[in-house]
Formats: C-alpha cells, sequence, structure tokens
C-alpha cells in the first residue's frame, strides 16, 4: 500500500501561497493534528544548525508548526541533541546559545528550546529494539518521554550517508553522543601520499586521534570515534574509509536508531521536509555550500521512508548546477548524491527501514 507525501512547491504569487501558509496547510492536509493529544508533550526535533551555518529551518516555518501543535491542546518544544564532534552544540549552554543566535528563541518560534540528553549528553533512555547491530539503543531522554513528535528536516547531501533525510534526523539527532558514537564505529585513514600536512584535520578532531607525523597525517585509531568530521575539512581527499565494508554496516546502524527514536510513539509522529538550500553537507559543518540543485518545496507525511524516498527523487529529477559541489550527473534524472560521493549508498537507508518495518518506499506524492 502506498503512503501519502504531500508536496507544496516553492512559487507564490500571492499571500495564501506563502511559504508560512504552505507550512500550515501542510500540516493539515497530513493530518498531523491527528497524532496530537491534549497535554501531548511534543518535541518538534529540528537541527538548530552549527555556527556559520546558515542552511537550517528557518525559525519563522517552525513557528508554523509550534503554532499548529498548540492548537491542538498538545505542548510543544523546539528540540535537538548533544553533537559528538567539538562544536558549538557539544554542550546544553552552547547549543542553546546557538539556537538563540540562530533565531530559535521564545520570541520567535513560540516555544522553549530544550536539548533533550541534557547539559553533557547524560538524560539518556535505554530503548530495546532487538535488531542485527543492537539490542538497547541510546535515545535522548526527553525526545524518549515526550508522548509525540514533529520531525523538521532540512534535506541535504551528507559525507557518509548519501543524503541526510528524516531518517538521519531520527536517528543521530535523537542519540545523545553515546549514542551516536554507537551509530557511527567506522574509522577513516590517512592517505598518505595525498596528504599536503595542512593540519585542518588536527584541529577538528574531538579526542586528539590525529596527530601531524613527517608532516603528513596519522590517526590513532584506538582514540578515534569515528565522527568524520576529518573527512569532511580535507581540502585534499586525503582521509578516508573502507566503503565497500564499513558504509552498509554504518547505515544499518543508523536505521536501528531511528527505529528505536520511534518506539512508543506510533501514530504520534509527523515528518515535514524541506527541499531548499539543498547543500552537500549536513548542516552539523560550520558553513553552507552552494545549493547543488535549485529550490523544490517542502514535504509532508506520516510515514519517514516514503518522505525519504520522495524527497530522495524529486531532487534527482532536477538539473544540477555546475557551479556547485556537485561534479556530474548534471542531467535531470541522474542521481545527484551519487554524483557528489559515488562510494554512498543513500537508498540503502530506505531499503533497510523499510525491511524494519518503518514505512514504505511506495508513494503517492499529492500536490497542494
Amino acid at each position: 500500500m502506498k503512503s501519502t507525501v504531500w508536496f507544496a512547491s516553492m512559487r507564490a504569487r500571492s499571500p495564501n501561497e506563502s511559504t508560512e501558509a504552505k507550512v500550515r496547510r501542510l500540516f493539515e492536509a497530513a493530518g498531523f493534528d491527528a497524532c496530537l493529544q491534549p497535554w501531548d508533550r511534543t518535541a518538534i526535533k529540528l537541527h538548530f544548525g552549527e555556527q556559520g551555518n546558515d542552511s537550517y529551518i528557518s525559525p519563522v516555518y517552525v513557528r508554523q508548526v509550534v503554532e499548529k501543535v498548540k492548537a491542538a491542546g498538545a505542548l510543544p518544544f523546539v528540540t535537538d541533541t548533544n553533537t559528538l564532534y567539538l562544536g558549538s552544540r557539544s554542550n546544553a549552554v552552547d547549543h542553546i546559545t546557538t539556537a538563540i543566535h540562530h533565531g530559535f528563541d521564545y520570541a520567535v518560534v513560540g516555544a522553549p528550546v530544550i536539548i533533550a540528553d541534557g547539559l553533557c549528553g547524560k538524560n539518556v533512555a535505554h530503548v530495546q529494539i532487538n535488531k542485527k547491530h543492537f539490542k538497547t539503543v541510546l535515545i535522548a531522554g526527553d525526545i524518549a518521554a515526550a508522548e509525540s513528535m514533529m520531525v523538521l528536516t532540512h534535506f541535504k547531501g551528507h559525507e557518509v550517508a548519501g543524503f541526510g533525510g528524516a531518517l538521519k534526523n531520527l536517528a543521530m539527532g535523537c542519540a545523545p553522543p553515546q549514542g551516536k558514537r554507537a551509530q557511527h564505529q567506522a574509522k577513516p585513514f590517512s592517505i598518505r601520499d595525498a596528504c599536503t600536512g595542512c593540519g585542518r584535520c588536527v584541529e577538528v578532531c574531538p579526542k586528539s586521534a590525529i596527530t601531524l607525523v613527517h608532516e603528513k597525517s596519522s590517526i590513532n585509531h584506538e582514540l578515534c570515534i569515528g565522527c568524520f568530521e576529518c573527512m569532511t575539512v580535507c581540502p585534499a581527499h586525503a582521509i578516508d574509509i573502507d566503503w565497500e565494508t564499513e558504509i552498509p554496516l554504518f547505515t544499518e546502524r543508523v536505521i536501528e536508531y531511528a527505529y528505536g527514536a520511534v518506539q512508543g510513539k506510533a501514530g504520534k509522529i509527523g515528518y515535514i521536509s524541506f527541499l531548499t538550500r539543498i547543500t552537500p553537507d549536513c548542516d552539523c559543518v560550520p558553513w553552507s555550500d552552494a545549493s547543488i540543485v535549485p529550490d523544490i518545496g517542502i514535504l509532508a507525511s506520516k510515514d519517514p521512508v516514503a518522505i525519504d524516498a520522495a524527497a530522495c527523487d524529486l531532487v534527482n529529477q532536477q538539473a544540477g548546477f555546475k557551479e556547485s559541489f556537485l561534479p556530474r550527473h548534471h542531467h535531470a534524472g541522474e542521481d545527484k548524491f551519487a554524483g557528489m560521493r559515488p562510494n554512498t549508498d543513500g537508498p540503502c537507508q530506505l531499503r533497510y527501514a523499510e525491511e524494519l518495518g518503518m514505512g514504505t518506499r511506495d508513494y503517492e506524492l499529492v500536490r497542494l
């Protein structure tokens, strides 16, 4: 049976077609009010953006969802979890400060900001899932405690996962640092002949696992936590991983965490994905690269697999920007994520999530 994915384009010629109005209409069309009960503590799960990043979802759009949740009698809070890597969101003090700097304060979004895993990532719930890689996963305590959830996702590329959509927002986004570490596990290695000795990998490593030896990067795998920040910042692409063996396992671990994040909330979660500023990288990086394709629109669904499948298809249907990070696959219909990073397998997320019963890749796109 097909899942319904609602779609609103970015075209607008009247006040009724503003982006704010479209977010409200998508919420209504998808029937998200049926996911909410009076007095539900409702997590509005999103990404506040790393300091220096500006491609995160606008807090003005988030406000529209908050108001709809309030109208249903529920109690919304906007939330995310602390990061595995060092940066502006690695503890709740810095994280909330970054959120406020990016406009996510009560005056704008109309709801409190709560970092769901606490001050230092220690507020966790152990959720039993009994799957291939994990019997139990660690989910941020305040997300696990919330009766319902609205998952707001900026759809974009990702260094290792291929793309970051609703499933990854659930998996990495709902896990404390310890849970993020459990998902990563894959260990990168240096390609000495390609390394220029710039030291950028040394600067970003959260565990001081990388040093320069004879002006070449050297990674201590006993210290490495597999956060992949070194791969993201290396200008010479001199850090790599064993894609053939590591990435399928990484992806399956991610999806099992996504499965854990939705436990106890059957029929209580709605998903909205923004296909705007579709950048090559996660919003975790402290910059925002140029878009790889034009802005497309906004999606809404109760099915995280279907909404990611639709988002992926809509991106691939576009003609790519040749002056962007996208070096190949510029024609409409070509896989843009494989065009950026041919070793990734983004659709693996969808296949395994469908196997776990999280939803279906078979969807009907309904345009508002």
